[in-house]
C-alpha cells in the first residue's frame, strides 16, 4: 500500500538498505514513521495522482 500512497518517500541508507518512510508521521503522531511492511490498511492512505499523456495531472492546463 505505502508504495503506491501520495506520502510516502523512499529512502536509503548509508549502507544501501532501503525503506519507506511515511509523510503524515511528521504531523501526526497516529502515524508510523518508518512502518512494518506490508501496510494492509491505513487511514491516510492517498493514491498518486495518476499522470496524463503529457505527463501533467489531471486537470491542469
Amino acid at each position: 500500500m505505502c508504495g503506491t500512497c501520495a506520502f510516502a518517500r523512499r529512502i536509503v541508507s548509508g549502507k544501501g538498505a532501503h525503506f519507506i518512510m511515511c509523510g503524515l508521521a511528521r504531523v501526526d503522531a497516529a502515524y508510523v514513521r518508518y512502518p512494518r511492511l506490508p501496510v494492509r490498511q491505513c487511514a491516510g492512505y492517498r493514491p498518486i495522482p495518476a499522470r496524463g499523456p503529457e505527463g501533467a495531472t489531471p486537470g491542469s492546463p
